[in-house]
């Protein structure tokens, strides 16, 4: 093993995770390339879709192919348990993402040793049961993990509350994209008439992101249908049902699908908007600070920590202010300005990789002096 510029302490690294969505992916990717790049082995169990569609090999990963699914299912999960166990054999640290991908790696660790870091990445999700096996999976992860990170703070006082041994905040490095389009060429492909102004918003067509929600904000909005035009990036199991409203009401709103465009769709945005009903730390946000979209966005999870005062944030669970914020930043130029403004500031604010994976190593070294400490007693 090699420990050019790294301490010897953390010089292997098991990451687990999950089916993941973009944004864990990348932050799994941006962090095992980071680690990498200092001198450290990092190892990915994950399932080879997420292996592939991230790059995990690419970026200098070894990689454990890892079945780790939306719901429990005993048999495989008993199977992932006794590879995760294999695995654990010689790394330093174990890294897990999410809740499920973290007990099961409680099951599979054996004694304090190796290192259990989790970070958490997502509140429970709606509908009871599922509730019901998040917060489960929750409780073992905090009983028996050595750190747990929260992607935002609401998180953090959930494992506090939950009994964790210790608890910190994930650091999750910034997306800095280049836009490849102009806003002309991206308007063009719109077909969007001079002066019509664009709302873009992105995200999985899924109840945590609050497009129907986004939809009353439109109903509410003192905004008569042909001023603006909202863009939906984003696909998911709600997309069938959204449309069916939008056809309905007649609704200047088009659902894009899976876009690899997004950065130029923010670019050439008028106003990006959140709807969410929760985030942690939402990579997309970030990709309109960057390019200096204006931001409306509900006040959910981890974005105000994302932003940061650089957006327009009103309550979750509000569509009409939503629709009245929509409203007053369209239809004033010196706002919108001021938006750009602060989102290109805060732009240069947020974390970066280096930053990222010094916060991780931190991290590490901390999770291993508590399992020490146990081990001793």
């Amino acid at each position: 093993m090699t420990d050019v510029g790294c301490d010897a302490s953390v010089s292997r690294i098991l990451m687990v995770t999950g089916v993941v969505a973009g944004g864990v992916g990348r932050h799994v990717e941006q962090l095992t390339r980071s680690l990498v790049e200092l001198g450290h082995q990092v190892v990915v169990a994950c399932p080879p879709v997420v292996a592939a569609r991230f790059g995990l090999v690419d970026a200098g990963a070894e990689h454990i192919p890892l079945e780790i699914g939306s719901r429990p299912l005993p048999q495989r999960d008993r199977r992932s348990v006794a590879t995760l166990r294999e695995a654990m054999s010689d790394v330093d640290v174990v890294h897990a993402h999410g809740v499920r991908a973290g007990a099961l790696s409680v099951l599979a660790r054996e004694g304090a040793r190796p290192a259990l870091v989790v970070t958490t990445h997502n509140a429970a999700p709606e509908g009871r049961l599922a509730a019901v096996v998040h917060r489960n999976l929750d409780r073992v992860v905090c009983r028996g993990a050595d750190l747990v990170l929260g992607v935002s703070e609401d998180l953090s006082e959930v494992a506090r509350d939950r009994g964790a041994r210790d608890v910190g905040s994930a650091v999750v490095p910034a997306a800095h994209p280049e836009p490849t389009r102009s806003r002309a060429e991206v308007r063009r492909e719109l077909r969007l008439e001079d002066g019509t102004p664009l709302v873009v918003a992105v995200g999985r067509l899924a109840p945590q992101k609050g497009f129907d929600r986004l939809l009353d904000a439109l109903v509410a909005a003192d905004t008569a249908p042909g001023e603006a035009l909202l863009v939906i990036a984003g696909d998911g199991p709600q997309a069938a049902a959204l449309q069916r409203r939008i056809d309905r009401a007649g609704l200047p709103v088009r659902l894009l699908g899976h876009r690899p465009d997004v950065p130029d769709l923010l670019a050439a945005a008028d106003v990006a908007v959140s709807s969410a009903r929760w985030e942690g730390q939402p990579v997309w946000l970030q990709e309109a600070l960057a390019v200096g979209a204006p931001i409306v966005a509900t006040d959910v999870g981890g974005t105000r920590q994302v932003l940061d005062g650089a957006g327009l944030l009103v309550p979750g669970d509000d569509p009409e202010a939503l629709g009245a914020a929509l409203s007053a930043v369209l239809r004033d130029e010196v706002l919108r300005d001021d938006l750009r403004a602060r989102a290109l500031r805060r732009a240069t604010e947020l974390p970066t990789a280096a930053d990222a994976a010094e916060a991780a190593l931190t991290a590490y070294r901390r999770a291993l002096s508590g399992a020490q400490t146990r081990d001793v007693d």
